[in-house]
């Protein structure tokens, strides 16, 4: 699956190969895990019509369970899906299924083959307050500059993504059917 970040420009991505067994809460927390987000928010997936959510609160009416479905189960033959993540800030992913393949041995954990760029951190305001982060911090005359840079905890580089990095997290995550 190639997993991007829509409406940020340079694009933010990543490749992964996933256990099409896992159920959508899973996948929620790999493709979380993968993308450098921290699961503060809630989500959903959009698939060929179908919503799937967590059903917290007062959820849609019309969506489904994710825990009910695995990603097989929902996403079957479609090769392009949405997943949705901080209805605040807005953050819409496409995930589009490049190729669907079956190993001898099972696949315990995600795996991700490659990315570009880091995430925005959370609770920056969505994609308008994402760019508006990125030209405070590059600006060291900039009236925030400072107050950003202690914000996002001083290291934020918006080049940056560690493979290495992504598949030790996403080795943590159990992978539970």
């Amino acid at each position: 699956m190639r997993i991007a970040l829509e409406e940020v420009r340079p694009v933010i991505w990543r490749r992964l190969l996933v256990p099409g067994s896992v159920r959508l809460n899973r996948l929620h927390e790999m493709l979380n895990t993968a993308m450098g987000w921290t699961d503060y928010h809630l989500h959903q997936f959009r698939v060929d019509g179908a919503l799937y959510g967590m059903q917290f609160d007062e959820y849609p009416e019309e969506e489904l369970d994710e825990a009910a479905f695995t990603v097989i189960g929902a996403v079957g033959k479609v090769r392009r899906f949405f997943y949705d993540y901080d209805f605040g800030d807005d953050w819409n992913h496409e995930v589009v299924v490049e190729d669907v393949s079956s190993w001898p041995w099972g696949l315990k954990h995600a795996v991700c083959l490659g990315g570009e760029r880091a995430c925005p951190p959370e609770d920056v305001g969505g994609v308008p307050g994402f760019e508006e982060f990125l030209e405070v911090l590059a600006d060291p005359d900039h009236e925030d500059h400072e107050r950003m840079v202690v914000w996002s905890g001083g290291d934020y580089d918006p080049e940056s993504f560690s493979l290495v990095g992504t598949n030790i997290a996403l080795q943590r995550l159990r992978v539970r059917g």
